[in-house]
């Protein structure tokens, strides 16, 4: 009987992204080794954030109240919004120490998954522009077909707003040699150059 719950948890826990069967395994038979209290504190998180997550009503970044800690501090500079296509994205650009705002999208164009203008939030991310005093936005989307198709949607959605429109650069990362990047990275590093 215990192997299958064990079972089921293993089932559980390779649902969710990047978990393969071994992992899962693994995982499973650590959470079945930890204390009690460890354990349920990790059901009692996951439970948590099932029932008190939401989306700000601001930015659509993920928060327990109506807006969230980034968009309620004043000391932020309201001049600079960084669009982003998932929450998880904004956890990665805070790191950087950029202090501007923030506009979540919640995903990226896709026609072939039928994700057009309209089931993102580029129409909410309009009308903030046109009543804030934002001055530049910064698209931050991936550097994949869908993150560029988004991009250039912006760009041109944004151009009659008469804001400075900008995009993350992108190319070689930090540590590596040039010898190993492919022809697309490259290209990119050479298009994103700046003075020095």
């Amino acid at each position: 009987m215990a192997l299958g719950i064990i079972e089921n948890l293993i089932q559980r826990l390779t649902s969710l992204p990047g978990i393969g069967r071994k992992t899962a395994q693994r995982l499973a038979f650590y959470i079945l080794a930890m204390p009690d209290g460890e354990a349920k504190s990790i059901a009692e998180a996951i439970n948590d954030v099932k029932d008190k997550a939401r989306f700000c009503s601001v930015c659509f970044n993920i928060t327990e109240s109506d807006t969230c800690s980034i968009c309620s501090d004043m000391e932020r500079d309201r001049k600079k919004i960084c669009v982003v296509e998932e929450p998880s994205n904004i956890l990665v650009i805070e790191r950087t120490g950029f202090k501007g705002i923030y506009h979540v999208l919640l995903g990226a164009l896709s026609p072939i998954d039928r994700i057009t203008p309209e089931k993102l939030k580029i129409e909410e991310l309009l009308s903030r522009i046109r009543t804030d005093s934002a001055e530049e936005v910064i698209i931050a989307t991936n550097p994949n077909t869908k993150g560029e198709m988004t991009a250039q949607y912006l760009k041109e959605a944004l151009a009659p707003l008469g804001i400075t429109v900008s995009r993350i650069a992108y190319g070689l990362p930090m540590g590596s040699d040039i010898e190993f990047a492919d022809e697309v990275t490259l290209k990119k590093s050479f298009e994103g150059r700046r003075n020095i």
